[in-house]
């Protein structure tokens, strides 16, 4: 396979985020062997944000305990959090300004035999999810050509996890719409019941389910089910006791 066919190949797998089940682990993990195949880089690593000042780095497979170390380190401090704070490429390349900017991620660094990290953000217009990490070992910079790649992969990466989240929602909302849905069917069906079983209206029977799943604290749903699966025969609610407010404490 020639690297232009690599290179196309790993871009439809960035894209391909829309499976029923994508694994965000694997597609991290597969993001960060693409960039070792398709770089000059001896290690990657993707940060995504999290609700706090940090990042959180989902961890490749098997690392040794230098690169661990590196890693936890760049959640706190070093270039990957600089580039997901300012939106821009950061390279750590002088040992003295790096240590004096970064102190513990410099000696990590340093420990692990890395001498170079460049970091590039992942944002897509004001979503700002993370940023991509290259380290070498070597001394010369990532050429041009290279940099462009890795922000162009950081790019696709940041469009499929933003359509993986997306359709995530989407499932969520679809989820809630359909338990409302079978929950209104199933009050309905109690309504009817109680309201034979009571010789009373619709409307009476809904208030003393509601009253019946207030008093005890209770969803209607679970209340309706009862009066179905178990005979349960809530009072009017007239005749039950009133929700005060130290019940409701």
């Amino acid at each position: 396979m020639s690297r232009e066919q690599h290179i196309v190949r790993t871009f439809l797998e960035l894209a391909d985020t829309l499976v029923e089940d994508f694994d965000i682990i694997d597609f991290l993990h597969q993001m960060t062997v693409r960039c070792q195949e398709l770089l000059d880089v001896t290690d990657a690593a993707v940060f995504l944000a999290h609700p706090g000042p940090h990042l959180h780095s989902p961890a490749p497979c098997d690392p040794g305990p230098g690169l661990q170390r590196v890693l936890d380190t760049a959640c706190l401090q070093g270039p990957a959090l600089e580039a997901h704070r300012t939106h821009r490429s950061v390279t750590a390349l002088d040992e003295a300004e790096t240590a004096a900017r970064w102190p513990e991620f410099a000696q990590h660094r340093q420990a692990a035999g890395y001498t170079l990290a460049t970091a590039l953000p992942m944002r897509l217009r004001r979503n700002n999810i993370g940023s991509l990490l290259l380290l070498r070992t070597g001394h010369k910079p990532l050429g041009a050509d290279d940099l462009s790649l890795a922000q162009a992969l950081a790019d696709a990466a940041t469009i499929g996890l933003l359509q993986a989240r997306t359709i995530r929602q989407q499932h969520t909302v679809h989820e809630q719409l359909h338990t409302a849905l079978q929950s209104r069917i199933l009050i309905e069906q109690a309504k009817g019941v109680l309201a034979a079983r009571q010789n009373i209206t619709l409307n009476e029977a809904f208030d003393a389910i509601r009253q019946h799943a207030r008093h005890h604290r209770l969803l209607l749903s679970d209340v309706a089910r009862d009066v179905i699966d178990n005979r349960l025969t809530p009072a009017p609610a007239a005749a039950q006791p009133h929700t005060t407010e130290a019940d409701a404490e």
